[in-house]
């Protein structure tokens, strides 16, 4: 795991996932008892050049157009499910920023920087890793900003 090769400390939290959940994200949260600004949800868009990864709060939804100019463009689309799961190597509802096939360009929501911690998909539905932000930044090569907006 990308976190113990770096030497960082996260804590796994692993909980029961009900498979007809189709809020990962709030599932998550609601099963950990931690307020939903703190759980990051890992999205896959389609910017102008290529795939890109957006992590938000799962309290609110990506900001496209945010996302496509934190990385010097001028439109994003969400992907299309199938080939998220194909070059990321995960499952939708479990795809974590970390580990995945291919490093794609990753963007922050810069909200992340407002905790000591926060929780995402440890590449699994049902196991979440909590980290220090920078952690996560770090070993994604993230640029930070804001591209999350209000649910």
């Amino acid at each position: 795991m990308a976190l113990t090769k770096a030497k960082a400390d996260f804590t796994l939290h692993p909980y029961d996932h009900d498979p007809s959940a189709q809020a990962y994200g709030e599932e998550a949260a609601d099963a950990l008892g931690v307020p939903y600004d703190r759980i990051f949800k890992t999205l896959v868009a389609e910017t102008e050049s290529g795939l890109a990864v957006a992590v938000v709060p799962v309290s609110g939804k990506l900001d496209l157009k945010a996302l496509a100019s934190a990385l010097g463009g001028k439109r994003a689309a969400m992907a299309e499910a199938a080939k998220v799961e194909r070059v990321t190597g995960y499952v939708v509802g479990g795809i974590s920023p970390l580990g995945q096939r291919k490093q794609l360009p990753t963007v922050v929501d810069s909200s992340a920087l407002d905790h000591e911690t926060i929780y995402f998909s440890a590449g699994r539905r049902g196991l979440q890793i909590e980290t220090a932000p920078d952690n996560l930044i770090i070993l994604t090569r993230a640029v930070t900003a804001p591209i999350g907006k209000a649910g």
